[in-house]
């Protein structure tokens, strides 16, 4: 079975249905390692040819790289066979010390400094500039990135108010005109799930972290206020930023940083019961996310082609009704988490 197989889903209420599994090009920007061009194409040959129809990119991922990258793949394919999806409030611009300018967080990159303009004007830029690095005159739909406090500090609430007075009519005139289909809001931490997400109309939002198999915090309050609005969601960091793949005996990767201790024993206590059940920690992490009803899609990313595989296998595998009793049991999942059926 390839992805082309699983079933789609409908993005809130519009005419946008997407697959369940998608393919995330975060790690493309060169955040954890570098990744060699030839290893990049590599890497969506596989995609593409395992089934992979939905892709999802950023400005900020790799400042521009990871754009530049999926767009000359994407570029060769027929457009009415894919769906592709970026981010907004970001521009990018030469900066004015090329020689000495720092790329971090990125390991690698482009050399293009960043800033966030969530208004009117700013919104039509960063969708212009995502335009001619994708190399492709449409996207399906665009994600509002990174409004929130962890980013902006003291300037969050002047960020907010661009988007709410201006920057929220740049979108819904593209929507309205037919140049996407949807929009919606990427979400990092459960205080922007409650506090920011609820102040715009949205069709969807992108939830990297409130919502994971080792983080249900938002269950009763982002996520059901989400439900409540008829909103759906993607999962953007299924695996909680990588330990849901490596385990404990890995690098540990939590939200973009180290995991603490209290999340290294839960992901010990998640190993424990998929070691009783013969199920893999990937795979739990990925159905577990599929159950909740407004979820329409994950995107795990990934730097190599057997990763891209070995994710669809774990949408595929079989989880018995047991292993998920035995996480309520043990109180490693929230008793009234929707788990798979």
């Amino acid at each position: 079975m390839t992805v082309a197989d699983l079933p789609h889903r409908r993005i809130g209420q519009t005419s946008l249905a997407v697959p369940v599994f998608g393919f995330g090009a975060a790690h493309l920007g060169e955040l954890y390692t570098m990744v060699p061009e030839t290893q990049s194409q590599a890497t969506l040959d596989g995609a593409w040819d395992a089934g992979v129809r939905f892709f999802d990119t950023a400005p900020w991922y790799g400042r521009g790289l990871a754009e530049h990258r999926l767009g000359a793949f994407l570029r060769t394919k027929p457009r009415p066979e894919f769906q592709v999806t970026t981010k907004v409030g970001r521009t990018l611009h030469r900066p004015c010390d090329p020689a000495h300018f720092d790329r971090g967080p990125w390991l690698g990159g482009l050399n293009f400094e960043v800033r966030f303009d969530y208004s009117y004007d700013g919104i039509m830029r960063s969708y212009e500039q995502a335009l001619q690095r994708i190399a492709l005159d449409t996207v399906d739909a665009l994600v509002i990135h990174d409004l929130d406090a962890g980013f902006h500090g003291d300037m969050q609430a002047g960020f907010v108010d661009q988007l709410v007075s201006s920057g929220i009519k740049a979108l819904e005139e593209l929507k309205k005109s037919c140049d996407i289909k949807a929009f919606g809001m990427g979400i990092n931490n459960n205080l922007a799930l409650e506090t920011v997400a609820p102040l715009v109309p949205l069709d969807f939002c992108l939830v990297a972290m409130p919502y994971t198999l080792l983080d249900h915090a938002s269950l009763h309050l982002g996520m059901a206020a989400l439900q409540a609005r008829g909103v759906s969601a993607i999962i953007g960091s299924p695996f909680a930023s990588g330990i849901l793949v490596t385990g404990s005996a890995g690098p540990q990767h939590y939200a973009y940083g180290q995991a603490s201790p209290e999340i290294q024993a839960k992901v010990r206590g998640l190993e424990a019961v998929c070691g009783a059940h013969g199920v893999a920690l990937p795979a739990a992490a990925l159905q577990f996310l599929l159950a909740h009803p407004i979820v329409a899609s994950v995107i795990p990313g990934g730097v190599r082609a057997e990763e891209v595989r070995q994710n669809l296998a774990s949408v595929q595998s079989v989880i018995p009704a047991a292993f998920w009793s035995d996480l309520r049991n043990q109180g490693l999942i929230d008793p009234q988490a929707p788990v798979p059926t």
